[in-house]
């Protein structure tokens, strides 16, 4: 079985209009996973799109960005899956200590089948976007703050994915070979730890980097610990679904993964491996 658990309905050429969160634009990309030979989808949308997270964000750039309704998100996928349409409802939740209880708080009531945890801002600066992190402190202090803020998150107990695990790579900047390996080790522990799974995901392979997320050595630790993985390609428009999952799906066998995670109502289960 191949999943992509990874997308946006939201996409970054959309202008506001009705189209936008619909049951039509969700066919557009089932019609593409099919193409594409993917099994199942789930949409997760970035969580600092919906208004009803305004008040939880401290940075400009977020706060800026609360315009949707998260319930109009929620009700299209939701009519999707009634229809019989191979969609899960999924987010992408950006982590930040200290706001845990109000995003559980608020994302409890809806019917989730699954929640990703993603670092896009450690301390301030910005994970993917630059100048950020790895511009303005030295590569080791980067990436140490970085793989910290995601070992919290594993641990925050809210997410049920952790996405795009070594994002802080996106930019080619890394540390040395041996600092990497501690916090690979340091991270693979706490992710067996919390029970959470890791996404393979493609992205990283449309990004200057020109990589798999994550690392093969950080799936490998995770692989010895038991971690169960998801997959992904972090599709931001209907003809990127799918798009390199296959390639995901290799390195994960490679490395000795014979099954994928499927998610449902927040409930998981190991399928083959396709």
């Amino acid at each position: 079985m191949l999943v992509d658990y990874h997308m946006h309905l939201r996409g970054p050429d959309d202008d506001g209009g009705t189209r936008r969160y619909s049951v039509d634009r969700a066919e557009e990309y089932v019609a593409e996973a099919r193409a594409a030979g993917i099994d199942e989808i789930g949409f997760s949308d970035h969580v600092c799109y919906f208004r009803q997270t305004r008040e939880i964000w401290e940075i400009p750039w977020l706060a800026e960005r609360c315009s949707d309704n998260l319930d109009e998100y929620v009700d299209a996928v939701v009519e999707a899956k009634r229809r019989g349409l191979p969609v899960k409802l999924g987010l992408e939740v950006d982590y930040f200590p200290g706001t845990e209880r109000e995003l559980a708080a608020l994302l409890d009531p809806y019917p989730w089948d699954y929640l990703l945890g993603s670092v896009h801002f450690v301390d301030g600066f910005p994970v993917d976007q630059q100048p950020g992190l790895t511009d303005k402190l030295p590569p080791a202090e980067a990436w140490r703050r970085y793989f910290v803020w995601l070992r919290n998150a594993a641990r925050s107990g809210l997410f049920d994915s952790l996405s795009h695990p070594d994002l802080v790579k996106i930019f080619g900047v890394r540390a040395t070979d041996e600092e990497t390996h501690y916090l690979h080790v340091e991270t693979a522990d706490a992710i067996e730890a919390a029970g959470v799974c890791v996404e393979v995901s493609a992205a990283g392979l449309h990004k200057p980097v020109g990589e798999l997320y994550p690392d093969r050595a950080l799936l490998e630790l995770c692989r010895e610990r038991g971690a169960p993985i998801t997959l992904a390609s972090d599709a931001h428009r209907p003809e990127h679904v799918g798009r390199d999952v296959e390639r995901a799906a290799k390195l994960a066998r490679e490395v000795g993964y014979e099954t994928v995670t499927v998610f449902d109502r927040r409930e998981r289960r190991q399928e083959p491996l396709g």
